[in-house]
């Protein structure tokens, strides 16, 4: 386990805000996340983030080994807090690892692990994708009233940063296609106009020259066009 420095809250929700989409993937992103909240919350020790997508839930960011394996643990075992805080969207704190009843398994492996308290809450990342920022403390009844307020405010903050990251992921992608499919439509139109020029024909014939090449050497109508105006070129 690592220590950091503390970091004042408004800062750290300030720093989430600064965020600049296009300069950030988002693997960085989850990481930024965890960093900030280990730094940020008082008593936590470790953090990771949780995403569950449809059943499939993963560690996509964590601060140290303890995480991952606690986080892993529920995985295996198929429940524990960060599972039902992700399923749910809420927070759940376990006071003491120690003498928790409702995930007796996980806990007793947490304690053993050097986990006495955690607190998990629930990040709405998309429709179709929830998660939860998890925080384990290596101190029992670590996480007073002000840590679990703070730790609420900070995962607002870390859901809207992922759900915008989200958004701007799938409008990237769009714009990719978009741009692929404009590539596509000028590289058969330069090669409809260099069968036009050599064969004196109509656009929809030259068109139909280039359907029937692409059926015939079963190849893509765009690679047809582009290997035909390359020859062009050459010549």
């Amino acid at each position: 386990m690592t220590h950091v420095a503390p970091m004042d809250p408004h800062e750290a929700f300030a720093e989430l805000g600064r965020i600049r989409l296009a300069d950030i993937d988002l693997d960085v992103l989850l990481d930024k996340i965890a960093q900030l909240a280990k730094r940020t919350i008082p008593g936590a020790s470790e953090v990771s983030v949780t995403l569950l997508h449809g059943n499939k839930p993963h560690t996509a960011a964590f601060t140290g080994d303890l995480a991952l394996v606690l986080d892993e643990k529920q995985y295996e075992r198929g429940y524990g807090p960060c599972l039902q805080a992700a399923e749910s969207t809420s927070s759940l704190i376990v006071p003491d690892t120690g003498s928790e009843q409702r995930w007796p398994g996980w806990a007793h492996a947490a304690a053993e692990a050097g986990a006495h308290s955690s607190l998990s809450v629930g990040l709405p990342v998309h429709e179709h994708v929830t998660g939860a920022l998890n925080i384990y403390a290596t101190a029992p009844e670590a996480f007073d009233d002000d840590a679990i307020t703070i730790a609420q405010t900070f995962a607002g903050f870390a859901a809207v940063a992922l759900a915008n990251a989200h958004l701007y992921e799938t409008q990237a992608t769009l714009a990719g296609h978009m741009q692929k499919a404009m590539e596509s439509r000028a590289v058969i139109e330069q090669a409809k106009g260099i069968l036009m020029g050599e064969r004196r024909c109509t656009p929809e014939e030259a068109f139909a020259v280039l359907s029937k090449l692409s059926q015939d050497t079963n190849r893509k109508l765009r690679d047809v066009a582009s290997a035909l105006v390359e020859n062009a070129h050459r010549r």
